[in-house]
């Protein structure tokens, strides 16, 4: 039986943790790749992370390389090229970069891989997504963002050291764009099938949401040197399991919408059921009226985002 290719496009922290997660899960052969000026970089990680399959008890196939042929008829293709962010930066800053990045990114994994689904881990997130579907030209349900799975994880682990309880009894959901105008949604958020607010303060679960929103710009500020990887790889690796065993998993991605939600032809974060079709339905929730006056609001941003995105690149 054939193993599921999968290329990770940038083999920095993000993208070598995700072939990390990846290979120990024996999800697929794997090829990172990354930019020539690297030269036997990529190589050098992929045949670190080989040398664990013993140890770890793994049969993945794992090649580091600077070239895109390598990475042909691949049946994942994630991108996490680009600059990470530094402290005081935003994720809007790195808009003019990591569009130019992700558009030649897109137009070899177009070339390479016509076939493949695309998971995008580049930031700023709703804005790359949508540059790489417009420049591969794939149906929009092989390209989605990676964002809603991380957000929610750092969202569940909030609430859990709060409350005292393990991770695995807390479930939550958020939607809208990545970054500081997401929308954890209240209404969804229970512990052991327990409603949120029979647990928390209304006033404690907004300080939790508001470092939930602020939860990478906090890893940056830790680190000093460089932005989260650990999360956002693992956050990955649950998207490419869901479609390389289409598990038909309920989560909160970066997809494309027009006339759910109203959105318009645009990319961001909803709730979606993610298979073998890639993004296969996305989940229409009846907000209330907070959540839906915030979600309305983080999708005026990631659409001003867009729009400064393409003056940029015109």
């Amino acid at each position: 039986m054939r193993r599921s290719k999968i290329s990770i496009i940038g083999a920095g922290n993000v993208g070598a943790t995700t072939a990390h997660w990846c290979a120990a899960a024996e999800l697929g052969d794997i090829v990172l790749l990354d930019i020539p000026q690297t030269e036997t970089m990529p190589a050098g990680k992929a045949l670190d992370l080989l040398e664990a399959s013993p140890i770890v008890g793994f049969d993945s196939k794992i090649t580091g390389t600077t070239e895109y042929s390598d990475t042909s008829e691949s049946d994942i293709v994630v991108i996490t090229a680009g600059l990470p962010r530094k402290p005081g930066m935003s994720r809007d800053d790195l808009l003019k970069t990591n569009a130019s990045i992700v558009t030649a990114v897109s137009e070899q994994v177009c070339k390479h891989s016509p076939n493949a689904f695309v998971i995008v881990v580049s930031n700023p997130l709703d804005a790359m997504v949508q540059r790489a579907q417009k420049v591969t030209g794939f149906p929009p349900c092989r390209v989605m963002g990676q964002a809603g799975v991380l957000d929610t994880a750092r969202y569940r682990t909030f609430l859990a050291m709060e409350l005292g309880v393990s991770v695995e009894d807390v479930q939550g959901m958020l939607m809208g764009g990545h970054g500081d105008t997401m929308v954890p949604l209240r209404t969804c958020t229970s512990v052991g099938g327990i409603p949120i607010s029979q647990l928390l303060s209304a006033s404690r679960l907004e300080e939790i949401i508001e470092r939930t929103r602020k939860g990478g710009g906090e890893i940056v500020g830790l680190l000093k040197t460089g932005s989260a990887f650990y999360a956002p790889a693992a956050a990955t690796t649950q998207m490419v399991e869901a479609i390389v065993k289409d598990k038909k998993r309920l989560l909160p991605l970066a997809a494309y919408c027009d006339s759910e939600y109203q959105v318009g032809g645009y990319y961001v974060g909803v709730p979606a059921i993610l298979g073998a079709g890639g993004v296969e339905k996305i989940i229409e929730l009846a907000l209330d009226e907070q959540e839906q006056a915030e979600f309305q609001k983080s999708v005026e941003a990631v659409k001003e985002l867009v729009k400064t995105m393409e003056e940029l690149l015109a």
